[in-house]
């Protein structure tokens, strides 16, 4: 409970505030890591994680593993779950853990004083156990993690746009080195001035 308290005042600090999403993503962390046989704090680069949504939830899982876009140890794959797969770089097991179903009416049981839902939920998910308030299965990865974590040092410049491509991102494509969106796989489009 001590590590729990301690991880949830480091999201709150870098979040400006505690909600029941960043509670949720820092006991998916702690559950996970428990899982794969991993303490926490992980030693450098021993976890990976892709987590299924953004905002407060992420914040909560990168405050109890250390994992972040910026360390590049978590991916984001935008599902619109709060879920996330925690990967042990060494053993390359991983877990998936989620809120169990009804989780919310859940909450309402346990802080039935609460003064909102919200309330309940922030209360509850500190103080269920792992059992009650999440589903923590082993999981294989349909992507290869070597892939993902690509090569820091390697850089190659676009042939069509001739910006920079880091980490092994780019595509050959008839013989030229191309960046993926000159490679037509782009979230974007340039707009006609």
């Amino acid at each position: 409970m001590a590590l729990l308290q301690e991880i949830l005042a480091r999201s709150a600090s870098q979040h400006r505030h505690l909600c029941p999403r960043q509670v949720l993503g820092a006991r998916i962390g702690l559950a996970a890591a428990e899982a794969l046989g991993v303490s926490l704090p992980p030693p450098r680069r021993r976890l990976y994680v892709f987590v299924e949504t953004d905002g407060c939830f992420a914040d909560g899982i990168a405050a109890a593993t250390g994992c972040t876009l910026g360390h590049r140890t978590m991916r984001l794959v935008d599902l619109g779950r709060v879920a996330a797969t925690v990967v042990d770089l060494r053993t390359r097991r991983a877990v998936r853990a989620a809120p169990r179903p009804q989780i919310r009416q859940r909450a309402l049981e346990v802080s039935p004083g609460a003064r909102s839902g919200w309330h309940a939920q922030l209360d509850a998910y500190q103080r269920l156990p792992v059992e009650e308030l999440l589903t923590v299965r082993p999981v294989a990865l349909t992507v290869a993690l070597d892939d993902l974590l690509g090569r820091a040092s390697a850089r190659v410049t676009c042939a069509g746009c001739e910006e920079e491509v880091i980490n092994g991102r780019e595509v050959v494509v008839n013989g030229r080195i191309l960046c993926r969106a000159c490679a037509g796989d782009t979230y974007y489009h340039e707009e006609i001035a």
